[in-house]
C-alpha cells in the first residue's frame, strides 16, 4: 500500500537534504561526442555496468563474461532505466527518464526500435564529465523545471586492491530545484531481475531479433538493514552452477520515503513498461506488485523527496552482485564448450549481493573520499592534461571483464575482450609486458600475476609459456609456446615489482626460476645459443609470427632482463651469473649499435629459419621467409629501452642512437592523415586521424612483411611516445599521445577502451607510463631511493603500495604521504644532484623536505 502522502510531506520537514559531493573533473564532453561514452562501474575482477554518456546504463557485464551492447534484454523500453518524477507547486505533474537525448544516428530501425528507451521521453539536453573512475552526466531540460547530475563510480583506492574490488555501481543522482517553491520529487530504478540471463543463450523472433533467454523462476524480495533497503533479486530456476547464476541487488540508502515494486504486469504488448510508467507518473510512489508473472520480473525501487526552491538534493542508489561461477577459459574459441567453473575472488569475500551491500554501504562515504584524494592528488601533478587523461581513463581496463580474480587472489587477464567473448587467453606475456599501471597501483596484484609466470608457466628448464591454462595446476600437463619478447619482459617486470616493494623474499622465492628463464635464451637451438647477446634464433613475438635473426624489438627485451638479472644476481649474491648476464649484454649491446643500427634507426637482419645463418637479402635466389620486419622501422623497435627507463635500468644501448632512432620514428612512422594509408589488416586510424603506424619502410618493403604493420596500435604508440618524452623529446611524445586520444572523443569512440585485438585491451595501459617519464619518478626500495625530476611543480607518485606527491622547488623537494607508508633514505633529483637522509618511514598524511646540495 502507498504511504499518504500528507504523512510524507510532514515528514519530509524534518529530514535534510544530502549536501551534493564536489567530484574532481578532468575532462568535459558536450552534447555533441556522448554516443560511445561508456565508463565502467565496478571492481577490480567483477565484472562492470557502464554508465553511458548520456546517463544510461549499458554495457550488462556483471556475469562472468564479456557483454558489451548487452541491455539485458531485446533492444528498447525493456532495459533497465532510471527515471525521474516531478511536481511543482500548483503546476501538473511530469515524469522522464534519466537520460540526454537520442544522437541522430539512432534514429532509423526496421521496427521503431532504434535504440533503448525508444519511447521514454528525455532530457532535452546532456554533458558528461569525468575523472576516471568518476563519471558525472549533467542533464537539462525546456520543460521539467529541475537540473540533474548523475554521478556514477566505483571506489578505486592504489594500494588496496579488495577495496578496488568491490561488486559495486553507485549512483547518485542531484537533483536541483530550479523554481521558487518547494517541489516535490522522486526517482525511481527499474530493471528485470536477469539472472541466468547474461547474453550466451537467445532465441531469434521471426523480425530476426536477438531475445535472450536463461532467466528461470526469478523472484525478487524487498528487504531491509542497518542503513539500506531496496530489492534483493535471486533465481530458483536457473542451475546454482550455471556461470550467470547469482545474485543482484538494487538498493537505497536514502531513509526517506522508499516504496518499490517487486514485479510488473504480464508483459504482453509491452505492457510492463506501461504499467510501470503509469504507477509511478501518478504521484511518484509505487504500489507493490508481488505476483510473478515473468521468468524475469521487472523490479523498480524508488525515493521520494520534497526539495526546497533553488536546493539541491541527492539521492543514492547502489547495484550490487554476485555471481560466482566464472568458467576457464581454456575452450573459449569454441561457441559451445562450456567450461569448467574456477570461481571469482570477490564472491569468496561475500556471501550474496544482499551480504555485499550491507557490509559496505556504510563504508561507502569513506572510500569515496579516498578515491576523491587519489584521483585530486594525480590532478594536481605539472603534467600535460592529455597525459593525464591517457593514463587515467585507461586504468578502466583494470575493471572491465579482460581482467579476473581467481579464488586464490590470483590475477589473470586476456588481451582484451571482444563484444561476446574474451580475446585471446592465458595472461599472454607480450602482451600485458607493456603495462606498468599494474605495479605502480596494486603491487600486491602484480605480483600474482609473477606467481603465475614463474610459479606455474615456466619448467625447471627456464621455458615460460607465453600463455597459462586454467585451472592453474594444469600448466603441469601441458606446453606452450614460449615468447622472446615475453619472458625476456616478464624478467623485467619481476625486476621492477621487487625494486618496487623491496620483498627480499619474493626475489628470494623466484630467483631460482627468474635465473632459469633468463638461462633458457641460451639452450641449444634457443634464441641466442651461443650466448654472444644477439638472437640469431627464431623468435616467437608479440606480433604473432616467428621473427628470424636479431632484431631491434628482441633485442632490447633481451639486453634488458640481462640487465635486470644482473642486479638481482648480484642482491642473491650470485655473483657468476652476475658476471654473466653482464658480459653477454656488453657483448650484445656493442654489436647489435654497429650492425643493427644504420644511422637512422636499427634494423632486423633476417637468418635463415633452419641454420640461423644470415641471408643475403641482395641475393635474388634466396627465399625470404615470411612475416618478418627486415629494413622496416618499428615503432616500438625500443620497446625494451622503455621499459629499462621506467625500471632505472639505464641506458641498453648508445644513448645518441636511441635519441636517433626516436627522432626516425616520429620521421617516418607519424602520420598526420590517414586518408592516403592502405590497410589490409584492422582500422583503428581512419580518414583525417592522426598517429604512429606500426612499420613504414624507408628502404623498401619487403613482399610479405609481419601481419599488423600497416596498423596502428594505441599501446604500441605509447611506447614509443613514452620513449620520446625519456629522451627529451617531449613536443613529439606529447604530439603522439594527443593524437591518440582525440581519436577517442566520445562521438567516435569510447574514451574509457582503447583497442586492439578487443575493447579493453591491456597494452593500452603503457600509457600510465608517461606519467613516470614526465615526473622522472622512480622508487628502488632495496636501496631506499626516490628520483625525481628537477623541473619545478607537484608529480603524483605512487609504488605500488603508498602514494602522495612530491613539489620541486629548485633544490628542495617535498614528499608527501597520503597512503601507505614508504621508506627512504635518499632523494635523487634528476641532472642536480643527491639528498641523503637518515632511513626513515614516512606514513599516510606525513611528509618531508629533502634539500638536494
Amino acid at each position: 500500500m502507498k504511504t499518504r502522502l500528507l504523512c510524507f510531506l510532514v515528514l519530509a520537514c524534518f529530514i535534510a537534504n544530502a549536501q551534493p559531493s564536489e567530484w574532481p573533473v578532468l575532462k568535459h564532453y558536450d552534447q555533441q561526442h556522448l554516443l560511445n561514452i561508456a565508463l565502467p562501474l565496478g571492481g577490480i575482477g567483477t565484472g562492470t555496468v557502464s554508465l553511458g554518456g548520456r546517463g544510461e546504463l549499458r554495457d550488462w557485464q556483471i556475469m562472468n563474461k564479456p557483454g558489451i551492447k548487452f541491455s539485458t534484454v531485446t533492444p528498447g523500453n525493456d532495459a533497465p532505466f532510471f527515471a525521474i518524477y516531478v511536481k511543482p507547486a500548483d503546476k501538473a505533474a511530469m515524469t522522464k527518464g534519466l537520460m540526454g537525448p537520442l544522437h541522430p544516428s539512432e534514429y532509423q530501425h526496421y521496427e521503431g526500435r532504434p535504440v533503448n528507451h525508444h519511447g521514454i521521453p528525455r532530457f532535452t539536453a546532456a554533458s558528461f564529465d569525468a575523472a576516471y573512475p568518476f563519471g558525472q552526466v549533467n542533464l537539462s531540460d525546456n520543460l521539467l523545471p529541475v537540473s540533474v547530475t548523475i554521478k556514477g563510480f566505483n571506489p578505486f583506492v592504489p594500494g588496496n586492491s579488495d577495496v578496488s574490488g568491490i561488486p559495486i555501481a553507485v549512483l547518485k543522482y542531484e537533483v536541483t530545484n530550479m523554481t521558487n517553491a518547494p517541489m516535490e520529487v522522486a526517482v525511481a530504478g527499474n530493471m528485470r531481475n536477469f539472472i541466468g540471463q547474461d547474453g550466451s543463450n537467445y532465441i531469434r523472433d521471426w523480425k530476426g531479433d536477438v531475445i535472450p533467454t536463461g532467466a528461470k523462476k526469478n523472484s525478487n524480495t524487498y528487504q531491509a538493514a542497518d542503513g539500506v533497503k531496496g530489492i534483493y533479486m535471486t533465481s530458483e530456476g536457473v542451475a546454482k552452477t550455471d556461470a550467470a547464476w547469482g545474485t543482484i541487488a538494487l538498493t537505497t540508502p536514502d531513509q526517506e520515503m522508499v516504496t518499490y515494486r517487486r514485479s510488473g504486469t504480464k508483459n504482453e504488448w509491452e505492457n510492463t513498461v506501461l504499467d510501470l510508467w503509469d504507477d509511478f507518473s501518478a504521484d511518484g510512489l509505487f504500489t507493490d506488485k508481488a505476483a510473478l508473472v515473468d521468468d524475469n520480473p521487472m523490479a523498480s525501487l524508488g525515493v521520494k523527496k520534497t526539495i526546497p526552491a533553488k536546493a539541491t538534493a541527492t539521492f543514492t542508489f547502489y547495484i550490487t552482485w554476485h555471481f560466482p561461477n566464472r568458467l576457464d577459459w581454456n575452450g573459449s574459441r569454441t561457441f559451445n564448450y562450456k567450461g569448467q567453473v574456477i570461481g571469482n575472488y570477490y564472491t569468496t569475500k561475500y556471501a550474496n549481493a544482499w551480504d555485499v551491500i550491507t557490509k559496505e554501504a556504510p563504508n561507502m562515504p569513506a572510500y569515496e573520499k579516498q578515491t576523491i584524494d587519489f584521483v585530486q592528488a594525480f590532478l594536481s601533478s605539472s603534467i600535460p592534461t592529455v597525459v593525464k587523461e591517457a593514463a587515467l581513463f585507461n586504468l578502466s581496463t583494470l575493471r572491465s571483464q579482460t581482467v579476473f580474480r581467481i579464488p586464490s587472489g590470483h590475477m589473470l587477464g586476456w588481451e582484451g575482450i571482444m563484444d561476446e567473448f574474451g580475446s585471446c587467453s592465458g595472461s599472454c606475456t607480450h602482451v600485458w609486458n607493456y603495462e606498468t599501471a599494474t605495479s605502480s597501483l596494486f603491487g600486491d596484484l602484480s605480483k600474482t600475476m609473477r606467481d603465475v609466470e614463474f610459479t606455474y608457466a615456466t619448467r625447471e628448464n627456464g621455458k615460460m609459456f607465453n600463455r597459462v591454462v586454467l585451472p592453474l595446476e594444469l600448466n603441469e600437463k601441458t606446453d606452450h609456446v614460449a615468447a622472446a619478447d615475453g619472458q625476456m619482459g616478464t624478467i623485467m617486470r619481476f625486476y621492477r615489482d621487487w625494486t618496487l616493494s623491496g620483498d627480499k623474499a619474493f626475489l628470494t622465492k623466484y630467483w631460482p626460476k627468474v635465473k632459469a628463464a633468463m638461462s633458457y635464451a641460451w639452450i641449444e637451438g634457443g634464441w641466442d645459443a651461443n650466448a654472444d647477446g644477439v638472437q640469431e634464433g627464431r623468435q616467437h613475438n608479440t606480433m604473432d609470427v616467428n621473427y628470424f635473426g636479431p632484431n631491434p624489438q628482441m633485442q632490447f627485451w633481451y639486453f634488458g632482463a640481462l640487465k635486470a638479472c644482473y642486479n638481482m644476481a648480484l642482491a642473491m649474491n650470485d655473483k657468476a651469473f652476475a658476471e654473466k648476464c653482464n658480459q653477454v649484454f656488453k657483448k650484445g649491446s656493442a654489436w647489435v649499435d654497429q650492425h643493427l643500427f644504420n644511422g637512422e634507426y636499427y634494423e632486423h637482419k633476417i637468418t635463415a629459419p633452419k641454420t640461423f645463418q644470415f641471408i643475403d637479402m641482395n641475393d635474388t635466389t634466396v627465399q625470404i621467409p615470411k612475416f618478418q620486419l627486415g629494413s622496416g622501422c618499428l615503432v616500438d623497435q625500443l620497446v625494451g629501452q622503455y621499459m629499462a627507463h621506467v625500471s632505472g635500468l639505464g641506458y641498453l644501448a648508445k644513448k645518441e642512437n636511441i635519441q636517433t632512432t626516436l627522432q626516425t620514428v616520429m620521421k617516418y612512422n607519424f602520420k598526420e592523415s590517414f586518408d592516403y594509408s592502405f590497410n589490409n589488416m584492422r582500422s583503428f586510424v581512419m580518414n583525417q586521424e592522426s598517429g604512429l603506424i606500426m612499420a613504414s619502410w624507408p628502404k623498401g618493403r619487403l613482399k610479405v612483411p609481419f601481419p599488423y604493420f600497416a596498423e596502428s596500435m594505441t599501446g604500441f604508440e605509447y611506447a614509443a611516445a613514452v620513449g620520446m618524452l625519456y629522451e627529451g623529446q617531449t613536443e613529439a611524445g606529447l604530439k603522439c599521445i594527443s593524437s591518440i586520444r582525440s581519436r577517442f572523443d566520445g562521438e567516435k569512440r569510447n574514451p574509457f577502451d582503447e583497442p586492439e585485438c578487443g575493447h579493453h585491451y591491456a597494452r593500452a595501459m603503457a600509457s600510465w607510463s608517461a606519467i613516470l617519464a614526465l615526473s622522472e619518478f622512480n622508487y628502488n626500495a632495496p636501496e631506499k631511493t626516490i628520483s625525481i625530476t628537477s623541473k619545478p611543480g607537484t608529480y603524483f607518485w605512487s609504488n605500488g603500495y603508498a602514494w602522495g606527491t612530491c613539489t620541486v622547488e629548485g633544490k628542495a623537494a617535498t614528499l608527501k604521504v597520503l597512503y601507505g607508508n614508504i621508506t627512504v633514505s635518499q632523494l635523487v633529483m634528476a641532472g642536480v644532484g643527491t639528498a641523503k637522509t637518515k632511513e626513515m618511514s614516512i606514513g599516510k598524511n606525513e611528509q618531508y623536505t629533502f634539500q638536494v646540495k
